[in-house]
């Protein structure tokens, strides 16, 4: 596919809300959507992130790719949820996500902005100045496994 970044069919916005059907439906598209989860709660989800980007297609105003970052606004911040509908993919769409994000987060002076990538997109993270941490694990929560 061709890179579409150049040729306005879309374009990133910072947003505090987003019809959340739209935005549901990328969750799913990523596969992250889970069984009880709530379309409802998506604004919420929204105004919770420090910051929310969605690409809109200009010919449908629809979203096609999003992405957030988690932060206390000061120090530290994580990007999460970065996902672009199939068809949106190769296109620059998630490096134009990322890169509005990451600059937003470096203009307001927070520098330490990780992530968790999912296996393969080593090199795509790695292009916009990313790196592995040599000595550290991703976790995750369990609370069957808790022992408390």
């Amino acid at each position: 596919m061709e890179d579409k970044s150049n040729d306005n069919s879309f374009r990133i916005d910072l947003v505090v809300s987003w019809q959340e059907e739209q935005i549901a439906d990328l969750y799913r598209a990523a596969g992250w959507w889970k069984k009880g989860m709530d379309a409802s709660k998506i604004n919420d989800l929204i105004r919770g992130s420090f910051l929310f980007a969605v690409a809109i297609d200009i010919s449908t105003g629809r979203a096609v790719g999003m992405g957030r970052v988690i932060s206390d606004g000061i120090a530290d911040a994580y990007i999460q949820d970065l996902v672009v509908q199939g068809e949106w993919r190769c296109w620059g769409v998630g490096k134009m996500i990322l890169t509005k994000l990451l600059q937003e987060c470096i203009f307001r002076k927070i520098t330490w902005i990780g992530l968790i990538a999912e296996p393969g997109k080593e090199e795509f993270y790695g292009s916009l100045g990313f790196a592995p941490m040599p000595g550290h694990v991703p976790m995750l929560f369990h609370e069957e496994a808790k022992g408390c």
